[in-house]
């Protein structure tokens, strides 16, 4: 199990979930609840590292926003920096996946000096992957009016927990290589479920005005970018553009993988945080 701490930051309360010995590092969703049972993604770094799991603004027993803003990819790396000096670390990595590797991009970008390194997974550095037709998000893929459905059976506060249980699955379910695998990729049990309100906020405030290609040429510290070859959220060619970009990053491409590439082809992801670990 994972060690809950509660850390008093200039900025509110924080929750976070502490496990493994090591160099520190920093994970955490934008819009992801975590308790006791840790996170699959987390999971895979606590064989060497320490590992701060942290509930942002919103989530778990964390300060509830008092503004909108505060949801913010920008307020919430302000947030992760006052963790981190509250902490008293003169530096953590940090590690994202998903929405988690985009703010781990606007924390490399805000705060480099921060950060030992970074690793971030089948993320974007631009709003554009909407518009590819290799993502679900796009109106030019088959997947994107279920998805829609999906999307909107999630944010109703008329629909029971049933329906939407049932829902996060189907979304998991187009985001996996071989669906045939779900049960064993998922026998343990973990956390890490939607906050509603700071999906809201990303999707209606943040992700319409998110760019930060540019940005990312003057990032020089030793960066790790990662995705799955079939990735149906965000396709490869965005994390190829991230590395392209970043000064001192590696990029893996897991041929077997959907989004998930730490649940699909764990194996070789567990090589790769070997990697990140060595990265000075």
């Amino acid at each position: 199990m994972w060690k809950r701490r509660m850390i008093e930051t200039a900025r509110g309360k924080f929750e976070v979930f502490v496990q493994g010995e090591g160099e520190p590092v920093c994970i955490t969703h934008l819009y992801s609840e975590f308790n006791d049972l840790g996170y699959y993604f987390a999971d895979a770094f606590v064989d060497d590292s320490e590992v701060y799991l942290v509930n942002l603004k919103g989530a778990g027993s964390s300060t509830k926003p008092a503004m909108e803003t505060e949801m913010s990819m920008k307020e919430s790396v302000r947030d992760l920096e006052a963790i981190r000096e509250a902490l008293d670390l003169e530096q953590w990595g940090f590690a994202g996946h998903s929405t988690g590797g985009m703010l781990g991009l606007v924390y490399a970008t805000r705060f480099p000096d921060s950060l030992s390194k970074v690793m971030v997974g089948g993320a974007t550095a631009t709003n554009k992957y909407m518009e590819h037709e290799g993502s679900m998000y796009s109106p030019s893929s088959p997947l994107n009016e279920r998805w829609k459905e999906i999307f909107s059976i999630l944010a109703s506060s008329a629909q029971t927990i049933d329906k939407k249980r049932t829902a996060r699955r189907e979304w998991t379910d187009m985001s996996l290589y071989n669906k045939g695998n779900r049960e064993r990729y998922f026998q343990k049990p973990s956390s890490g479920k939607i906050v509603q309100r700071r999906l809201d906020y990303f999707s209606f405030n943040d992700l319409p005005h998110f760019d930060i290609q540019d940005e990312l040429t003057g990032v020089g510290i030793p960066a790790i970018v990662y995705c799955g070859r079939h990735d149906a959220q965000c396709p490869p060619i965005f994390s190829e553009d991230i590395d392209a970009r970043l000064k001192n990053s590696k990029l893996y491409i897991f041929e077997e993988s959907n989004h998930f590439p730490y649940l699909e082809e764990n194996d070789r992801f567990i090589a790769m945080i070997s990697d990140f670990r060595r990265m000075k």
